[in-house]
């Protein structure tokens, strides 16, 4: 097959393009070529913004049997990619979000029938103040509406693994494998749902071979995940010595620790619906997932090997965490 992605070099892209080469298929990137141009040199790349008109009109007289869309935010410059392809490829595969359900959604076991944010007007441009996913799920209907039948939008949860540039799971294992006392957020019993990058490139891949359509929500493991348990397991796999302090929520909250973002994955109370959303359709349309152990043995191998100086994008630094846990020892004793 034929098959064209826009972006590519980052992150879920680029496993997109392995899981593709390794099936046998042929790709094409189309991108600015600004981050990681060095990569895939065997593959064709089609230099473009997707802002700009005339760099799509490159796209018009090509054939593709689907082109997936990785960088998609904001319905009125989806539209433009949209209507460039709608006579290039057969189908239009678009990267969505579980955020569409709410952020965080409310609701525990949300499937792919639950109600999402609807267009209400024909400015496109005018959604662009909306929030994250409220965007995403105006893009999917932006990309339905120019090519009806034809599209096949994929909800992933929160993606993890190598090269992961937002460190919301990285954190985690980077965290453990230090040691020592180790701030761990919330209940422990609360639910995590991850799905590693490589899981869901590869899934992605075999839906467009099946000519899939529709929508999915795609995200794990298929087993219900407690944060204990996935905290344990980053610590068996780094072998680390490193003690679980465990906070509750009110007391982080109190401080003003930000959920999911100075604490990657801690979602308190009500917000944990964004960690049980239904992929029953997903399974049933074949997804599958690694162990854990293997996403988090990977993710810490890639991970070692960036600059001891890289700043972490999500997370608490040494200096926040010790503060706050000294707080916490002092309110408990």
């Amino acid at each position: 097959m034929n098959i064209l992605i826009l972006g590519g070099t980052i992150f879920l892209g680029r496993h997109l393009v392995d899981a593709a080469l390794a099936k046998g298929h042929t790709v094409s990137l189309f991108n600015r070529g600004k981050t990681n141009p060095d990569l895939y040199p065997e593959v064709e790349k089609i230099r473009g913004d997707r802002t700009n008109i005339e760099d799509l009109q490159s796209l018009r007289d090509r054939q593709w049997d689907a082109v997936i869309d990785t960088c998609g935010y904001f319905p009125h410059i989806v539209q433009l990619s949209a209507q460039a392809l709608a006579g290039s490829v057969e189908r239009y595969v678009f990267i969505s979000s579980i955020s569409v359900y709410g952020e965080p959604p409310t609701t525990p076991g949300i499937d792919e029938n639950a109600p999402v944010a609807q267009l209400a007007g024909k400015y496109l441009a005018d959604y662009a103040e909306e929030s994250y996913g409220n965007r995403k799920a105006l893009c999917e209907q932006v990309i339905e509406n120019e090519l009806p039948g034809r599209t096949l939008n994929i909800r992933p949860g929160l993606i993890v693994g190598p090269y992961d540039p937002s460190d919301r799971f990285t954190y985690w294992p980077a965290r453990l494998q230090r040691g020592g006392k180790v701030l761990a957020a919330g209940n422990p019993d609360a639910p995590v749902q991850i799905i590693d990058v490589r899981d869901l490139a590869a899934w992605t891949i075999r839906m467009i071979e099946d000519k899939q359509v529709g929508i999915f929500n795609a995200t794990g493991p298929e087993v219900p995940l407690k944060m204990q348990q996935m905290l344990e397991t980053c610590q068996q796999v780094v072998e680390s010595p490193a003690e679980l302090v465990w906070v509750d929520d009110e007391f982080l909250l109190g401080q003003g620790v930000t959920p999911f973002t100075d604490l990657p994955l801690w979602l308190p109370g009500s917000a944990n619906a964004m960690m049980q959303v239904s992929v029953t359709k997903a399974l049933t349309a074949g997804l599958t997932f690694r162990t854990l152990k293997e996403t988090v043995k990977d993710t810490l191998a890639w991970d070692n090997t960036r600059p001891s100086s890289t700043q972490r994008v999500n997370g608490l630094t040494a200096e926040r965490e010790s503060e706050f846990l000294a707080l916490w020892m002092k309110s408990n004793k």
